[in-house]
């Protein structure tokens, strides 16, 4: 009979065990300084970079095509290569205006020596004709006993040979001009070879596109392909190719939606954290708030604001284009209580908490006031050190937890 009662007993026992809700987790209520934030997702910017741009050469070159480029990402040092363009059509044309500009030196030599030769030419007729009047004037002169017609006869080859040597000197003076002229041109087309073998050299030189300093090289997109440039790409000249940051000073930039524009001002203090590197944290402050708004792509309708924060301090893993998680910190509202948003439930518009009560728990009504992402201030309904669950714990495990703050509200809980 004892045996049988002892059974009934255990059975009574255990069956009121599995009835009984999980005894939950608790947490203290708080007192200290609330800080109001908001959390968005931003990217690293440099705050100064260099653009390394398409060399701009003339179209008789042909079309630019990149040979090699460093890899995205890379760390280069000053004066490392960064970008090698296909040279073949520059060296071609440099080529051809070796030939054609040593053709046109050897031209202006024979024509120099055409020209002095002519001259030569022409130099020895003056003298002839000097001669000729010479002898006209010494036969003019040895005359007085002649008779008149001799007499005029002799002054005529003299005044022939005269007007000879003269005409003779013109000749040779027109020559020169015209050598010069001929000269000038022939130098022209030589000035000018040579400044088109110059700018092909140049524009060779331009090719191999090097490092101006020490950095990290972010390729840009291709507008034509929508991926990073690449080997066989054809840019055109003074395109935008990679992106030279320097790492000494960065920025975070993030887009905030316009309802939440208005909080935000500068120097403002901003907690930070990579998604790559959780366990790294930084932080940084409020530089810039855009006055205008942006689309926030190009098929929405959102406007939100760009923002710039400045990032207190130096580190390897903040590269460019690396996301983050900013927390801007809105405002701080000093000696306040304040309890997880986990602890906080709402029934039907009705705030409210479970307070430990001896072994158990009750139901208490709050009124909460501010809220952020982690935590939510209670103004009336509690005391400092109360002790409250962080779940209900009249739920069986089986049953789906209670609605949280961000449901009470009906909007999503804040950032």
């Amino acid at each position: 009979m004892t045996k049988k009662v002892i059974f009934l007993l255990l059975i009574i026992q255990i069956s009121c065990r599995s009835n009984d809700a999980p005894y939950p987790e608790v947490t203290q209520v708080k007192r200290g300084t609330f800080m109001e934030e908001l959390t968005e997702q931003g990217t690293v910017q440099a705050v100064n970079s260099i653009s390394i741009t398409a060399p701009v050469i003339s179209y008789r070159y042909g079309s630019l095509k990149i040979a090699r480029i460093v890899e995205d990402g890379a760390e280069v040092r000053k004066a490392d290569t960064l970008i090698i363009f296909d040279p073949s059509e520059i060296k071609r044309a440099i080529i051809q205006a070796e030939q054609q500009l040593d053709i046109a030196r050897a031209e202006y030599e024979k024509l120099k020596s055409t020209q002095l030769s002519e001259i030569e030419d022409l130099e020895a007729d003056v003298e002839l004709a000097r001669i000729s009047q010479e002898i006209a004037r010494i036969n003019f002169e040895t005359s007085p006993y002649e008779p008149e017609a001799t007499r005029k006869e002799i002054k005529l080859r003299l005044e022939s040979a005269t007007i000879s040597l003269e005409r003779t000197k013109e000749q040779i003076e027109n020559k020169k001009v015209i050598h010069k002229e001929d000269l000038l041109q022939k130098s022209l087309t030589i000035n000018q070879l040579s400044s088109t073998l110059a700018d092909a050299n140049s524009s060779m030189n331009s090719l191999y596109v090097v490092s101006p300093a020490n950095g990290i090289a972010i390729k840009e997109q291709n507008w034509s392909t929508q991926q990073k440039w690449g080997v066989g790409d054809q840019p055109y000249s003074g395109s935008k190719l990679i992106e030279l940051p320097d790492l000494s000073q960065m920025r975070a930039e993030v887009k905030i939606n316009e309802v939440d524009i208005s909080k935000i001002l500068p120097d403002q203090r901003v907690e930070i954290r990579p998604d790559a590197f959780t366990d790294s944290a930084f932080t940084g402050k409020v530089a810039m708030v855009a006055n205008l708004a942006q689309n926030l792509d190009y098929k929405s309708k959102i406007k939100i604001f760009p923002v710039q924060i400045r990032i207190d301090g130096q580190s390897k893993t903040l590269l460019p284009g690396l996301t983050l998680s900013c927390k801007i910190i809105v405002s701080e509202i000093p000696d306040v209580l304040f309890i997880p948003l986990e602890s906080l439930f709402n029934e039907q518009g009705t705030n409210y908490v479970y307070i430990k009560s001896g072994s158990g728990f009750k139901r208490r009504n709050i009124t909460t006031g501010s809220v952020n992402t982690d935590y939510a201030v209670v103004t009336e309904g509690l005391e400092e050190n109360d002790f409250i669950a962080l779940s209900n714990p009249f739920l069986n495990k089986e049953e789906i937890p209670g609605n949280k703050i961000d449901e009470y509200t009906g909007t999503a809980r804040p950032k």
